[in-house]
């Protein structure tokens, strides 16, 4: 009895031994591949290493079976009743139920594993809450500082810790220009010290020159126009309500969440929390 052992049982072995054999054969030749020239290899052929990697990884992981294997019954037709009735109980004691419900458990794993929501990174929620807009224009006060006066940038100038992750996300797609009503020079030498010091233009999307500044609040409303960008971010709703006919998109910046004054016109809390970022 011992010799009439399950032939799916045999040719699984045969197959998982055969693929443990590929699998070491095609990490012998990888790693004199890597050793002869990594450089000379094009994105192509790692990929295509890769790929069959994981083939090889996801088939092992689809034969392997933690519990017994299920022997495969054959058809009958048309048994009789009685005949039935044996049938199933000896099936039920022929088969174990490990098997069965371990092999359940594994499509589950498999369905799990093929079907999970993969949760988007902020590059891509940044690129889609801008709905692919390639430039746009940002007031300084009240978004990316916490003062929320020009008065208050004589004294000092603070930039919003929990604002630079979604910033310096729209700076690597985005042509990002901000601007900011001052009362003096010193005001603009605070401002980009405080800038600089964040770290806002170590990753090369925004520089220096991109910084405006102006006496009023038209010379904003006007720097606004001149740049014709995509979207434009502002806390004065008489700035948001004057550009809503020129700008495509704005995203008015304010605690109480106003009445929305256009159809282009977007409002959140803060910067950070419209992208997600708290």
């Amino acid at each position: 009895m011992a010799e009439s052992s399950s032939p799916s049982l045999s040719s699984k072995e045969d197959l998982i031994q055969l693929i443990k054999r590929f699998g070491a054969y095609l990490t012998v030749k990888m790693s004199n591949l890597f050793s002869i020239s990594f450089h000379n290899l094009d994105s192509r052929s790692v990929g295509a290493i890769a790929g069959l990697a994981l083939a090889i990884v996801f088939t092992w992981r689809m034969f392997r079976s933690p519990g017994a294997p299920q022997r495969r019954q054959p058809k009958r037709q048309a048994p009789s009743t009685s005949n039935s009735v044996g049938s199933t109980q000896a099936n039920a004691t022929s088969t174990p139920f490990g098997a069965s419900s371990s092999s359940e458990d594994l499509r589950t794993q498999i369905a799990d594993a093929l079907f999970q929501p993969v949760k988007p990174t902020l590059g891509q929620v940044v690129r889609q809450k801008l709905s692919e807009g390639r430039k746009v224009t940002c007031r300084l006060l009240g978004v990316i500082l916490e003062e929320s006066c020009p008065e208050e940038l004589q004294k000092q100038v603070t930039v919003k810790s929990s604002v630079l992750e979604a910033l310096l996300e729209i700076t690597k797609f985005c042509d990002l220009y901000l601007m900011e009503r001052v009362l003096d020079n010193e005001s603009e030498k605070k401002v980009l010290l405080a800038l600089e010091t964040a770290g806002v233009f170590t990753s090369g999307g925004l520089v220096k020159d991109k910084v405006l500044f102006c006496s009023t609040e038209i010379g904003r409303t006007s720097f606004v126009r001149q740049l014709e960008p995509d979207w434009h971010i502002d806390t004065n709703p008489e700035i948001v309500s004057q550009l809503a006919r020129f700008i495509k998109y704005q995203l008015h910046i304010s605690p109480n969440r106003p009445e929305r004054s256009a159809a282009n016109v977007f409002s959140s809390p803060s910067l950070e929390q419209f992208f997600g970022c708290v």
